[in-house]
């Protein structure tokens, strides 16, 4: 059976895109370029490979607002990813943001392989995977700095639309069990198939 969508959904969510974001941004602040071949928690990829990762889709989602549609075929080899990833990160974060907060975007339908997608939708599914990848980012530096409380909160809420506790492999876990004394940051991570205690 597949969750209902929280009632203020899709456009209550997307809300959450800019708090996500500013979370992930600081997290990068940690990246040094000997933490790079550091395990993350995404198992089998170290910090490079997350940041190139989540780089590629923060563009391909900005690519989405600005444009109204997203490209599937790989892009160019990008220099300043393999030689910087944590800038890379860093610009291409910037830059969905600005995209977002153009005028008309917000309300932009986005084309993504023939299927129209709600631009608040796609800012919401940003926002969810920004976030994460954000602590993925500070666990693989040694912060384990969590995802502020009013944001894992709300994204909790629509996690389970975004991604539903079965058919989700291989883009992530089974969902892990954690105390109901835990932390909104560490239910989210567990939700997604992050061991938040280690």
């Amino acid at each position: 059976m597949t969750q209902a969508a929280p009632a203020a959904w899709p456009g209550e969510a997307a809300r959450l895109l800019e708090p996500s974001i500013s979370y992930a941004l600081g997290a990068v602040l940690a990246v040094r370029p000997e933490l790079l071949p550091r395990p993350t928690p995404c198992r089998g990829w170290d910090l490079r490979m997350l940041l190139r990762h989540a780089s590629e889709s923060l563009a391909a989602l900005g690519e989405g607002l600005q444009a109204g549609h997203i490209g599937l075929e790989a892009g160019a080899e990008d220099g300043d990813l393999a030689a910087d990833p944590a800038r890379v990160f860093h610009d291409r974060a910037c830059q969905l943001l600005d995209a977002w907060a153009a005028p008309g975007h917000q309300h932009r339908i986005v084309e993504i392989a023939g299927c129209p997608l709600a631009a608040s939708v796609m800012a919401a599914t940003a926002a969810l995977e920004v976030a994460v990848h954000g602590w993925d980012i500070s666990r693989a530096c040694g912060q384990r700095q969590p995802i502020p409380r009013t944001l894992a909160t709300g994204l909790l809420v629509v996690a389970p639309v975004l991604v539903p506790g079965t058919g989700r492999h291989p883009l992530f876990a089974a969902p892990l069990t954690v105390a109901a004394t835990a932390t909104p940051s560490d239910r989210l991570a567990a939700y997604l198939g992050r061991t938040p205690g280690a």
